[in-house]
């Protein structure tokens, strides 16, 4: 009987060995056969100047708004209208909420709906004390012949200076479009789930205005080069179909006082530490989004055969890749809501005991996960159950765009044409956009940004010597040129 089982066993072993090779053989895509990008006429030099003198302005934004120095935003507006005169002189422009711009360019045929460019002036401060690491002082925009260094040449200048860029130039050729374009460029993106925001309040004009968007597109990461060898060969241009919420919550504990001389067995600071400990222990299922299963498919379509072994079972191995995600946190934040205990505070000297402590966490909730559930699971896994749960500030993650739409086909298209050998992929945005906003008048968002940047560049993002590099800029001009052209003639 024994030995009957451990036939059938090994039958099935081998059967499934012999299935898994011949699914890996057929489980593959071609790389498209496209026509390069078509010529698109751009003014390279331009577009470098217009970036230099753009990360030159110090558009810093601040929760506390009377720290935000206005004049600074007041100086990027002048800058703009000087510097794009037929954008100024053709598209109405608004100035909404504190400082954040409505440039609308109507299209011959108001019966469609039109598209938006979101993009956001304002950049975040250098850390104090770090400015002499810089290379080049961040708010000079030194441009050496290969980087224009700065603070918001990544995030976002170079993507907000290239559409706008775009736009001018389309008019220098004439160019008239049959859907309404927008541009909505706001002023404090960076001041995550604050008051006053000026995308919000983009977006409540346009929604006042009865307008309804075919779709957006906003800052995403950008195309990654995603070269393995014998593995695959080629980039990762991810379209950011959804984001992750961003909560702040905090957890303060309750305990008696008095000096620090005697002590009790456990002090407020101990049982704080409780929670930290039970938060970090016990943390949010891991699940696979089938956005992030369509990302991983898409790949492990344009692997070799060796990759496409284990590509070709992303179901069957799931909770083993589950498994190791999980114990790497950039993998990690794909498939599950984060918790990051970030603040504490107890008490006021070292010989105090504290009446109460406290810690903020930061979570970054997977779509489907809401704040009541953040609420819910502190309480669950927290072993002290007096304790004080405050809502600091957040905003939900965001709704899926669906991906079978004219601008996701377009965003496909025209990566291709940058490069065949781009592997376009739906993706889940880890930071935050002004997107999310935008959810009531339009159901098609997308995060994409047509600049080829190595992972090390990237993350000089928000960091020390942030720099962009200048054979990009011209590319990203060409492409919304292209996008303009192809979604505004329909």
């Amino acid at each position: 009987m024994i030995k009957t089982i451990l036939l059938i066993i090994l039958a099935l072993f081998a059967a499934f060995v012999v299935i898994t090779f011949i699914r890996a053989a057929f489980f593959k895509t071609p790389v498209p056969e496209v026509e390069p990008m078509p010529e698109e006429r751009v003014d390279a030099t331009r577009v470098q100047e217009h970036l230099s003198q753009a990360i030159q302005i110090k558009t810093i934004s601040n929760v506390d708004e009377s720290k935000v120095d206005w004049n600074e935003f007041k100086r990027f507006h002048d800058f703009l209208e000087k510097e794009f005169p037929l954008t100024h002189k053709t598209l109405k422009r608004e100035v909404v909420s504190k400082a954040s711009l409505l440039f609308t360019w109507e299209g011959a045929n108001p019966g469609l709906d039109g598209i938006a460019f979101l993009s956001h002036q304002d950049v975040v401060p250098i850390e104090e004390g770090t400015e002499g690491d810089w290379e080049h002082p961040p708010f000079d925009g030194y441009n050496d012949g290969e980087f224009i260094w700065g603070r918001g040449s990544i995030d976002m200048k170079n993507h907000l200076i290239c559409v706008i860029e775009a736009v001018e130039s389309l008019l220098e050729d004439g160019f008239v479009p049959e859907r309404t374009v927008y541009l909505c460029f706001g002023h404090n993106e960076e001041i995550v789930a604050g008051e006053n925001n000026g995308a919000q309040a983009l977006m409540e004009t346009l929604k006042e205005r009865d307008v309804r968007l075919d779709s957006t597109i906003d800052e995403g990461g950008a195309i990654l080069p995603a070269n393995i060898k014998g593995i695959l060969k080629g980039n990762l241009a991810g379209v950011g179909i959804a984001e992750k919420g961003n909560t702040d919550i905090r957890v303060t504990v309750h305990a008696k006082g008095g000096h620090s001389s005697q002590p009790p067995v456990h002090t407020g600071a101990g049982m704080i530490g409780d929670v930290v400990h039970d938060l970090e222990k016990h943390q949010f299922k891991a699940t696979m989004l089938p956005m992030v299963k369509d990302m991983f498919t898409l790949i492990g379509k344009r692997m070799s055969y060796p990759g496409r072994l284990v590509a070709c079972n992303i179901a069957i191995l799931k909770p083993l890749l589950l498994a190791v995600a999980k114990r790497i946190p950039p993998a990690a934040s794909f498939i599950r809501t984060t918790t990051a205990c970030t603040m504490l505070k107890a008490s006021p000297a070292a010989n105090v005991l504290p009446q109460t402590a406290s810690v903020t966490i930061n979570f970054r909730q997977l779509p489907g996960t809401t704040t009541e559930d953040l609420f819910e699971h502190i309480r669950k896994v927290c072993r002290n159950k007096d304790i004080d749960i405050e809502f600091i500030k957040g905003k939900e993650a965001s709704a899926v765009s669906p991906t079978d739409t004219r601008a996701f086909e377009t965003l496909t298209l025209l990566s291709h044409q940058i490069d065949r050998y781009n592997i376009v992929a739906p993706y889940l945005v880890m930071g935050g956009t002004d997107t999310y906003h935008y959810e009531d008048i339009c159901d098609n968002l997308y995060r994409y940004s047509p600049f080829v940047f190595g992972t090390s560049l990237l993350l000089t993002t928000h960091s020390t010597n942030e720099r962009c590099p200048v054979d990009q800029l011209a590319q990203g001009v060409t492409f919304f040129k292209r996008y303009i052209k192809i979604m505004a003639s329909k």
